[in-house]
């Protein structure tokens, strides 16, 4: 009897679990917008926020910039949903408008700084205070570091590193070819290795 139930359970679970992964899809998302869903657009919103504001803030330096170009990311996203032909993934498309927006910000500012100075203070709260000091130093050596690299090798390193990104995608984001980002990619790692190690 239970077995009959097990079975009859996990059969009537399948088909709903592959429309569930079908409606969560990014590109599925993309496609109800621009239908004009709003609750799409709140979930799209809800999944890449924090990833899109932790890369606007990195670039441009100010939580409150960042939280307006937030805002103007997902305003283009909505009216330009129509506009996505999934060349690439959402997120890269995403990624590539906010650069655009950060960019665009910093040639409005004279004094536009990158500072990474936040995230690295930030804790996990269920780290005990001598792991949060360690990770605390590590931090910021590292910190230090890239915030001596150049802004296109830092840009490359953040794009792979932070976000996970490939090599096609960080080229399509930044634009530039791939052997461009292959070549700041390697010149970026070994001006990194050194400034960590004089650290």
């Amino acid at each position: 009897m239970t077995v009959a139930f097990i079975r009859t359970g996990s059969a009537a679970a399948r088909p709903e679990h592959a429309a569930a992964r079908e409606i969560a899809s990014d590109e599925v998302l993309i496609r109800r917008i621009a239908g004009g869903d709003q609750l799409a657009m709140q979930t799209l919103f809800v999944r890449h926020r924090v990833a899109l504001y932790r890369w606007l803030l990195r670039l441009v330096g100010d939580e409150a910039l960042a939280e307006d170009l937030l805002s103007d990311v997902f305003l283009d996203v909505w009216r330009q949903a129509s506009s996505f032909k999934a060349h690439s993934s959402v997120s890269t498309w995403l990624l590539a408008i906010a650069r655009y927006k950060a960019l665009s910000a910093r040639r409005r500012r004279t004094d536009a700084e990158l500072d990474d100075e936040l995230a690295s203070s930030l804790a996990d709260p269920a780290d005990d205070p001598e792991l949060v000091l360690q990770k605390k130093n590590r931090a910021e050596v590292l910190r230090q570091s890239l915030a001596r690299l150049s802004p296109e090798h830092g840009e490359v390193i953040d794009l792979v590193y932070y976000h996970g990104k490939s090599v096609k995608e960080v080229a399509e984001i930044v634009g530039i070819s791939e052997a461009t980002v292959k070549t700041r990619m390697f010149y970026a790692r070994k001006k990194l290795a050194e400034l960590v190690e004089t650290a």
